[in-house]
């Protein structure tokens, strides 16, 4: 027993080993000195958001780009109720003619609301260029001026983006900072091995083009997530060339954490649920990988609980696991956030209890989203 634990968490630690190498192949891009042109359409599906669309449409009119080379479409996904676009006000007054916003319904024609609301956003678009982001979002000033200068200077059509959260003083906000780091670390890291696999839907950009050639969601709209990594991963199957990571400190897009355990493991659900549908064979696998870590390390702690293992054995476990999980941790964080991390050695020791829960109750259990049972 203890000999295949050692075996799996070897070829754990291996594998993350690897994704901390491609997070350091990855070039980190702050250049801002290229005069913008790039038109974007900033779509943003939402509900039952009111009170988080003031403060994501504030970050809008800070931006540093121009008024009339962005617009905004809201997209109302049938809302208890009405957001009134002219109850905004921004915090800011901007000099010139302000951005416009549209705020539009969605259409519903498959099992996924926020693919749907994509969708029918795209039908209304203006500009090529379309960029997807989340109604509990901020963004950072130079966003729009830093994916513009990028695409001015790379061959790219569609582009991920780093989000991290604002967290508060509380355990439970530092764990989901913690699980994020390790999910955005594991994201950069593909991307530096060419093996790209996901990527958030809160910060992720393409043209409509490209998008359109893609047939768009077609062919996973019967699954309610993944409007983001099933669309990369169609993308970078057949040009891989054309998907970039944009590793960069003024790209990254804040958003919110949860407040309470059960949203946070049904929203884990609701992300785990779509990994056995993955195009990707890389992400498969490593997914696979990553669960197999986490049940060694949770079984290990059983087995020497109920005295079938030494301790020096769950302790050897658990030191190599923990250093390779803390190495990308402290990498992807350092980019995320200049704030310290906190609660590692507790949130280390609670993670794979709480990931091996997630990813097993998602082989058959249902979850809550958004007030839909799914």
């Amino acid at each position: 027993m203890i000999f295949v634990l050692y075996i799996i968490i070897t070829i754990y630690c291996l594998a993350i080993v690897a994704l901390f190498y491609g997070f350091t192949k990855v070039n980190s891009f702050d250049y801002l000195g290229v005069k913008p042109k790039t038109k974007f359409s900033i779509v943003v599906p939402f509900r039952n958001e009111a009170e988080n669309l003031p403060n994501l449409l504030n970050s809008f009119s800070k931006l540093n780009y121009p008024n009339d080379l962005f617009e905004v479409i809201l997209v109302d996904d049938a809302s208890d109720f009405r957001f009134q676009i002219n109850d905004f006000r921004p915090e800011r007054q901007r000099t010139g003619e302000a951005f416009q916003i549209s705020l539009i319904d969605n259409i519903r024609v498959s099992n996924s609301p926020k693919k749907d609301a994509i969708t029918t956003a795209i039908q209304s678009v203006n500009n090529d260029w379309i960029i997807t982001t989340d109604a509990d979002c901020v963004v950072n000033k130079n966003w729009l001026l830093a994916l513009d200068n990028y695409i001015q200077l790379h061959k790219v059509l569609m582009i991920a983006g780093a989000v991290s959260y604002d967290c508060q003083d509380s355990f439970l906000h530092h764990f989901q900072q913690l699980d994020l780091a390790s999910l955005q670390g594991a994201t950069i890291g593909s991307f530096g091995l060419k093996k790209g696999f996901m990527c958030n839907g809160a910060n992720f950009a393409y043209t409509k083009s490209f998008f359109q050639e893609l047939n768009g969601f077609e062919g996973n709209d019967r699954i309610a997530s993944g409007d983001d990594v099933f669309l990369l991963q169609k993308a970078i199957a057949r040009f891989p060339e054309k998907v970039h990571y944009l590793k960069s400190e003024n790209t990254i897009v804040v958003t919110k954490p949860l407040n309470d355990w059960k949203s946070l493991f049904y929203q884990r659900v609701r992300w785990a649920s779509k990994t056995g549908s993955y195009q990707s064979g890389f992400g498969k696998g490593l997914g696979l990988v990553v669960f197999g870590g986490n049940l060694a390390w949770v079984l290990g702690v059983g087995c020497w609980v109920l005295g079938f293992i030494m301790f020096q054995d769950i302790f050897l476990l658990s030191l190599l696991k923990f250093i390779v999980d803390a190495v990308l941790i402290f990498k992807a964080n350092h980019f995320l956030t200049k704030n310290r991390i906190r609660y590692l050695i507790l949130g280390s020791l609670l993670y794979p209890f709480f990931s091996v829960s997630v990813a097993l109750y998602s082989l058959f259990g249902k979850y809550e989203w958004k007030g839909r049972r799914f």
